[in-house]
């Protein structure tokens, strides 16, 4: 009872069932006055003469070894398998003495009462074989099997041939399956009739063949088509003093962890997505601005073009003009066209840098470009920002201007541009402001670019998280997501790192370093 109802201490009552068989010691010490227990005693079972309370003593004692029997054989089954070795021992222990007594008692064979302790010498045999072999003591009570059918993850115990031993409740619900379809079939006949048959077979051997030979877990995940479901399978094996005894296996039901990685993906991606909008929607800005400059000087350029052409037809059968009048008109209108030129050029560089800030962050390009080309290009997409903020960029040159970088030239103006929109933002309004944008090389070939601010600086709080997790000051007004994207884009595009220096009320400077 102890063993089936895990518990750990009998109760008062059970002391009731210690009653009969205190009579009997009693009883049988004192025979010789009452004969009670035996009218005629022998060592030969066939002469002995029972008294009147053997029969009370005989259906007591045995009705409590059926009993125990009964209830041991019962969550033995209910169990069977893992302690199936430890219950026939004890099973067959109990049953020799108990078999060698029913029949010595009704006289079915004439035997002497010394067959009594050699029948007890193989029933103790049995107990020590269960006990310290199989550590029958140490295994934890029937009864845990109702708590590990209530686990959420399913499991599989099975022995050296792959047969199965033992499971739990969730397995077979899992399944869809009953005790009686898996009961003494090996893992891989279960594969076949069970609801998991989409499953790679040879891997899965080859994993529980491997993890019988090591102390680690192996893992396969797999998606069950049947079921709809993610399963994380592990396999573990079982060793009892060095010795492998079998291997358990653990489905752990994965599914509305994948489902919530695919939720916060999709929220990822949504978030970079209106990141990349808003940066181009403020470079849409900029360069409205930026292109309207030249535009318009064109467009004077071709009205001062316009009236030399018409000058110049005017002059033709003019005699009052000399050759030198001609030199110059053609000296103006050159004038005229190199200023065009250089508008066009710059209109087109804005362009260039435009595209390359507009392409998805997949799309990156790995070429090698200089500092002066780097510069040019924060220079043309910061310059509206800039100026509508009036915060004025100081650029600094500590290093050659044509070291050459070797990566994505639009993913790094990105950053850069991004550093120092933070820098413009943490002034708060704030003008007559200043930046700098340093350019500098450490003792460890590392380009080192900073960008530094002289605002507010930035609190621990935001210090200890900062690309460790999407975190601003900015408020409703931020998500964090571009000195996050940052960080990574670094790592990731350039194999490099940031770093950040900041105190409250003093500002903050970014380092980017870059192996050259």
């Amino acid at each position: 009872m102890v063993f089936t109802k895990t518990k750990i201490k009998l109760k008062r009552i059970y002391a009731i069932l210690l009653f009969v068989p205190i009579l009997s010691l009693l009883l049988l010490w004192t025979n010789d006055f009452h004969h009670l227990f035996y009218r005629t005693y022998s060592v030969y079972l066939n002469d002995t003469v029972s008294g009147p309370y053997m029969a009370v003593h005989t259906l007591y004692s045995y009705g409590l070894l059926l009993f125990a029997l009964l209830n041991l054989i019962k969550f033995s089954i209910k169990n069977a398998g893992f302690f199936s070795r430890q219950s026939l021992l004890i099973i067959t222990g109990t049953m020799v003495p108990v078999v060698i007594n029913i029949l010595g008692t009704y006289n079915i064979f004439n035997m002497s009462i010394y067959v009594t302790p050699i029948s007890f010498t193989i029933a103790i045999v049995c107990y020590a074989l269960a006990i310290f072999k199989f550590k029958f003591l140490s295994i934890a009570p029937i009864a845990l099997q109702k708590i590990v059918d209530r686990m959420s993850d399913g499991y599989l115990v099975i022995n050296e041939d792959n047969k199965i031993i033992d499971f739990n409740q969730t397995f077979l619900t899992l399944g869809h399956l009953k005790d009686v379809d898996i009961r003494n079939k090996t893992v891989f006949e279960l594969i076949q009739i069970a609801n998991i048959s989409d499953i790679d077979l040879e891997k899965f051997r080859s994993l529980l063949i491997h993890s019988k030979n090591t102390t680690k877990t192996q893992t396969l995940n797999k998606y069950f088509k049947t079921l709809n479901k993610y399963f994380n399978i592990e396999f573990s094996s079982l060793n009892n003093n060095n010795t492998y005894i079998g291997t358990l296996i653990l489905f752990k039901d994965i599914t509305q962890h994948v489902e919530d990685m695919q939720t916060i993906k999709d929220k990822q991606d949504s978030l970079m997505e209106n990141e990349r909008l808003a940066s181009l929607g403020q470079l849409i800005g900029g360069i409205a601005h930026n292109l309207k400059t030249p535009i318009m000087s064109i467009s004077g350029a071709a009205e001062g073009l316009t009236d030399l052409v018409k000058e110049y037809q005017m002059s033709i059968e003019n005699p009052t003009v000399t050759p030198q009048d001609h030199y110059d008109i053609a000296k103006d209108m050159q004038t005229w066209i190199d200023k065009i030129k250089n508008y066009t050029e710059y209109m087109s560089d804005i362009i260039t840098a435009v595209k390359g800030q507009a392409v998805t962050l997949s799309e990156t390009e790995n070429i090698s470009f200089d500092l002066e080309e780097l510069v040019k290009r924060i220079d043309i997409l910061m310059k509206h920002e800039l100026k509508n903020a009036i915060i004025y960029l100081n650029v600094h040159m500590y290093t050659d201007s044509k070291t050459v970088i070797h990566g994505d030239v639009n993913s790094l103006v990105q950053v850069i541009n991004n550093m120092i929109s933070n820098a413009i933002q943490a002034y708060n309004g704030k003008t007559e402001e200043s930046i700098n944008l340093d350019f500098n090389t450490d003792g460890e070939n590392n380009l080192v670019i900073s960008i530094e601010d002289h605002a507010c600086g930035l609190p621990e709080n935001v210090k200890n998280k900062l690309f460790k997790e999407m975190i601003t000051t900015k408020g409703k007004n931020g998500t964090g997501l571009g000195l996050y994207m940052s960080y990574s884009t670094i790592k990731a595009h350039f194999n490099g790192n940031i770093t950040f220096e900041s105190e409250v009320g003093k500002g903050t400077k970014f380092n980017i370093i870059l192996p050259l």
